[in-house]
Order: structure tokens, then sequence, then C-alpha cells
């Protein structure tokens, strides 16, 4: 994939190789052979759309030439780069990963479509909490799990001017909910709380303005932001997930990407083991996906729930989940050990405090400083990811 400077409607011509004949190439208009290289004429607009088709099929960007015979202005995203010698041995890969920055910004925002706004909260629930589907195929937008895009409610703040953005965190792959590169997810908690001194319930602006939105309705999106939450590239590393509430958003966009969909270049073989912390069963989101995963993946996907208002803790106490942890820490604590093992915490802030104190209780045991490690090893070495509010 490359990042190309604005060329207009200009058609570029791009060198593919490794294209392998599959059940989606055969659904293209293009002609594709099972080695050698291939050549594409691609207007600018189709560009994003096609270099992303072009990963997904197995394939590697050679060259890009603007039809007039001059080359683009271009810049690897993930392509893989082999030397021409390597004393003998196996090719070395590199992967370089370009991330995508602010395509879209406030005061020129890209223009999104609602496809779907599904409730997530079952009856017995607490709050309402919502999936929207966004369609971005007439844009330019892309983005990477564990990044947020911002989202310009419509009409004017108390003093006329317009909204400013929110921002939110995306619940889909790379390739959108229906793996066609075309989408964007939200998962969106309308926010509500009493004013202190009146005692008045008051509504968040952006998530009550989102949680209403129908089919159809246009949108007002910037982003893509974030580089704290990206999975690794790794396929066999340990990811460790902790999450309240709609901090699952990032997490089921890791957990599509290593289950749910084929990607050539990421196969996942390691450990996903997922915290989740919610009210009551009836918050738990994306339940149903959640626990087909767990059943379909029993290797390489745990699944923990603390249920606050259902579940207690061995001294009576409501069971949030730094008591999970505090219950796994020594497994945790072992796991962290290895080189490949990342840990991301999104949601309620407060969840913090009670995670450390019971790794620092594990580490002690093991005759170590949590501190000391989590500074000197697990942020250092970047294996520890936090997005907290």
């Amino acid at each position: 994939m490359y990042n190309v400077t604005n060329f207009g409607s200009r058609m570029f011509r791009y060198e593919v190789v490794g294209l392998r004949q599959n059940a989606e190439t055969d659904k293209t208009d293009y002609a594709i052979r099972n080695s050698g290289s291939q050549f594409f004429n691609v207007p600018y607009d189709r560009m994003n759309q096609f270099m992303q088709q072009i990963t997904r099929w197995g394939g590697k960007i050679v060259s890009i030439q603007r039809l007039d015979g001059t080359a683009a202005t271009a810049t690897p995203l993930a392509a893989t780069t082999e030397p021409a010698s390597n004393n003998g041995a196996a090719p070395v890969k590199e992967k370089k990963v370009d991330i995508p920055i602010n395509i879209y910004r406030p005061n020129n925002p890209c223009i999104g479509k609602v496809i779907s706004n599904e409730e997530l909260v079952r009856e017995g629930g607490e709050g309402t909490v919502k999936h929207i589907i966004f369609d971005i195929s007439g844009t330019e937008l892309r983005y990477l799990e564990g990044q947020s895009i911002g989202i310009i409610p419509a009409g004017t703040d108390a003093n006329g001017k317009p909204h400013k953005l929110r921002l939110y965190s995306i619940a889909s792959t790379r390739h959108g909910d229906f793996q066609d590169d075309k989408t964007v997810s939200l998962c969106v908690r309308r926010l509500e709380y009493k004013d202190k001194e009146t005692g008045e319930t008051i509504y968040g602006v952006c998530s009550s303005y989102l949680n209403q939105l129908q089919p159809g309705d246009e949108v007002k999106i910037t982003g893509p932001v974030g580089k704290e939450m990206l999975l690794p590239d790794d396929p066999e590393a340990t990811i460790i997930m902790l999450a309240t509430g709609t901090g699952i958003a990032p997490f089921r966009a890791f957990l599509w990407r290593m289950f749910k969909e084929n990607n050539p270049d990421y196969q996942f073989k390691g450990l996903a083991w997922l915290f989740f912390g919610v009210a009551y069963t009836a918050n738990i989101l994306y339940k149903d996906e959640l626990e087909e995963l767990q059943t379909k993946y029993p290797d390489h996907f745990r699944l923990t729930y603390a249920i606050s208002r259902e579940q207690k803790t061995p001294d009576g106490g409501k069971m949030y989940i730094q008591g999970r942890i505090a219950e796994h820490a020594d497994e945790i604590w072992q796991l962290l050990q290895k080189k490949n093992t990342h840990v991301y915490i999104c949601g309620l802030k407060g969840m913090e405090p009670g995670i450390d104190e019971a790794m620092t209780a594990a580490a002690a045991k093991n005759g170590a400083d949590w501190p000391e490690f989590l500074k000197g090893t697990l942020k250092k070495e970047g294996r520890w990811h936090v997005e907290t509010y």
C-alpha cells in the first residue's frame, strides 16, 4: 500500500507481484496469473481501495507509474522488502507500516453516511449503547485497529458556534464490518448525568447526536488519530486486553482481525485474553460475538467477565475488573516475562490503581518491583498500552 500525493483524476499503472488465483480475485475484472508481474490501471480516486485489496490478496506493489510514464511520489505503507543477499540464508522480511493520521481535519472533514444504528444493551441493562456503521466508500479515509475518529455533531452550541469534535475509538477492523474496505464502525454510549446544582439530567451533545442517527443520515468525520493502541505485527504475540464498557471498541476490532477475517498478512496463532468489566450481564456489549469466538478458538482466546452488580469478590465486595486481575495476577506476571506479550487498557481510568495494586503483589512474590518493571521494561519496550478517561 502507498501514500500518494493528490494527482486529481489522473490514471496510475501499478505493477504487482505475488498475486494468487483465489475466490476473492475471481470476483474482479482484472486478469490475474499465478506468478510474475501483473499490471493494473487505477484512477486516483480508487487508489486507497485498490491498494487495500492488493494487501488482502497477498500481493506486493513493486511500482506505481503515472500513465504519462513518470513515477508517482510514493512511500511504502505495508510492503515487505527482501535484501538481495543474506549469506545464503532465507530472505529476511522487514515490514514497514504507515500509520494514517489526520487524513481529514476539522476544517475539511469527510462525509460518512449511516448504514445502521443498533442498540447493544439488552433488556434489564443500564443506559443505551449503539453500534453504528458508517459508509465511507466515497472518501479517502482509511485507518488501523486501535485508532479513533472524530465526529462533529450537527448544529451549534449555546454561543452559536459549530460544535467541537469528539473522539471515539473505532470498533471495526481496517476492512470494516462487511470486509469490503468501505465502512467504519463506532460503539457509542449516550452520556447522561445529573447537574449537581439543579438535579437536571444532562445528556452529552455528541453521544446523543450519534445515538439518534438514522440510516441515510450524513455525518462529518475527521481523523484517524492515535498510535498508542495499535496491534503488534507478531501473529504469535500474547495480547491481554482490559476493558470497561465502551472501552471494548478497539478490542472488538482486534478480535475480528485475529479470528473473523482471512488476512494473508496476519494469521493470528498467539493468545488473546480479554477481561471485560460491566455492571450487568445485559450490559456485556457484543456478548454473542465474544462467546462465539471463545467457543471456536479455545486455545487462542480467553474471555473473563467482571460483572460488578451481579458478581462478588471473595471478601463480599463488588467484582470490578481489577478484582479479576487480582485473581489472575500471578499468571499475568508470568506472561509478561515473554517479550511478545502486550497489555492494552481501555475504559474508565478508575481501574488503573487496582490493576497496579494486584500486579505489585504478583511482582513482589517473584522478587520484583512492579513500578520499576512497568516503567523500565513494559513501557520502555512499548508493551503497555493505555487509553483511559
